[in-house]
């Protein structure tokens, strides 16, 4: 996840993909389609949304653990990907479809979404800290004067 800006515009935008119908209208630009593992509609059933850049064509997000891979092969199952990568996902875990979720239990899920996207939140704060701690040091030391040279 490049920044904190990336991470709060997914969270706020995020709390509508419990619906597979909106996850998998993300997918219009998808490079895999027919014959692969990774459909729009077998990446949407995972919990993915498609969230592009220039740079990757292939990067998704799941709406839920806010996790992204890129890379996608076309025998690549969505549902195993994700499972190694987040095997603790309260999407993955979800015993039914959203649709049959009480009100308790969607508040419940998005009591546990939220967790998830505090965590992270402090993961990129700090990981952007170090980073600018790092620059400053290596220009006090002058480093970067080298570099700029």
């Amino acid at each position: 996840m490049a920044n904190i800006e990336v991470l709060n515009s997914r969270f706020s935008l995020y709390d509508k993909m419990y619906s597979h119908e909106l996850r998998e209208h993300s997918f219009a630009d998808w490079p895999f389609r027919a014959e692969c593992s990774c459909t729009p509609d077998k990446m949407a059933k995972a919990g993915f949304v498609h969230c592009p850049s220039e740079n990757e064509p292939d990067v998704v997000c799941c709406f839920f653990c806010l996790i992204e891979l890129e890379g996608w092969e076309p025998d690549d199952d969505p549902w195993t990907e994700h499972k190694k990568r987040s095997p603790n996902c309260g999407f993955l875990t979800m015993k039914k479809d959203f649709t049959e979720l009480t009100v308790a239990e969607f508040f419940s899920m998005e009591k546990e979404r939220l967790k998830i996207y505090l965590v992270k939140g402090r993961h990129v704060e700090r990981d952007t800290n170090q980073s600018r701690s790092h620059v400053a040091a290596a220009w006090a030391s002058g480093a970067a004067a080298e570099v700029l040279s």
